[in-house]
């Protein structure tokens, strides 16, 4: 068969199979009367081969050693492959993001373009100071997207900057508490911890339906966030969390002071009253906790906390009996 034949059932150009004859990938088994090139069955065979290998990633000089030697094994080399078709994919999806982040900027010009491309690579610096000033300055006349904000404070070790960014995503347009709640399902307790912490400084609804989703989070930690985030936002959903936490000692004075910004309503006030006598009166509930919550109930107004604190008053454990009465003394003088 002539080059040109072969050229076109093969899909690879007379100039293709020219280049592999040089490099001696194949050669022609004969040559015509006209010396014109003849290609025979085994070498069409061979180019089929080649074609298949160079579809794998591989380079003709890998593919020349493939072929032709006999102690060649593929697993390194195709292991190889993996390793930089996942680097490259990495690469890419890398680009894709940031293209996507400029194209939400909505840029006006090139300028714009070159902004966002900067506050992009600050958050991303290993200077600490560089990414609290690209988070200070991102609210400028081309923010940053809130996709980025959130990636960065979800990533951030960095307490001080890890508050900039809080502030800048508060500030930024709406998609913030979806993306964050995102990061409550991370395997990593840091990246929890951040998503709900952010979550505590956003405004609005939103946020606030998240934080309560959080409520029942199977970590500690994001619950506790949640529920004091919560408390200070005067949602009573969260008053079975914070006493949980002052039993078990986390938080329990921040958790105190949220139970009584809570029972500044009547109704409320009498709940939380009678959810601390519960776990005071419970008979797991050791010392040291019965003297947290004795102490929780002296922030709690109504006569439900009274008539608790008069009892404990005359309670058996010296310490709480103690502290009761004196929270008592303190009710009377005011």
């Amino acid at each position: 068969m002539l080059i040109g034949e072969v050229a076109r059932r093969s899909g690879v150009s007379a100039r293709m199979l020219r280049h592999y004859e040089s490099l001696g990938l194949v050669r022609p088994s004969g040559r015509t009367g006209s010396n014109y090139r003849e290609y025979s069955g085994g070498d069409i065979q061979r180019i089929f081969q080649i074609e298949s290998l160079r579809s794998l990633g591989l380079s003709l000089r890998e593919i020349g050693r493939a072929l032709d030697d006999p102690g060649f094994t593929p697993s390194a080399l195709v292991g190889d492959l993996i390793r930089q078709t996942r680097e490259r994919i990495a690469a890419e999806t890398e680009l894709l993001t940031r293209l996507s982040r400029i194209d939400a900027a909505e840029p006006g010009g090139w300028k714009d373009v070159l902004q966002v491309v900067a506050l992009l690579q600050a958050l991303g610096s290993k200077s600490a100071g560089a990414r609290q000033r690209a988070a200070l300055s991102s609210a400028d006349e081309v923010p940053v997207p809130v996709e980025a904000l959130v990636e960065a404070v979800l990533s951030e070790p960095d307490p001080h900057v890890a508050g900039a960014l809080r502030w800048a995503l508060a500030r930024s347009d709406d998609g913030g508490p979806a993306l964050l709640a995102q990061g409550l399902g991370s395997p990593v307790a840091a990246v929890r911890e951040r998503a709900v912490r952010s979550l505590a400084e956003l405004p609005g609804e939103e946020a606030t339906a998240r934080l309560r989703d959080a409520l029942a989070h199977p970590d500690a930690v994001a619950r506790g966030y949640a529920a004091l985030a919560l408390g200070t936002r005067g949602v009573a959903d969260a008053v079975p969390t914070l006493i949980d936490m002052i039993v078990e000692g986390r938080n329990d004075t921040d958790a105190a002071d949220a139970l009584s910004v809570l029972a500044c309503d009547t109704a409320t006030a009498d709940r939380i009253a009678t959810g601390l006598v519960d776990r005071l009166t419970h008979d797991t509930t050791e010392q040291p906790a019965r003297g947290r919550l004795t102490q929780a109930l002296a922030g709690i107004p109504g006569t439900t906390a009274s008539r608790a604190l008069a009892e404990l008053s005359h309670d058996e454990d010296r310490a709480v009996a103690l502290t009761a009465a004196y929270v008592l003394r303190l009710r009377e003088a005011r």
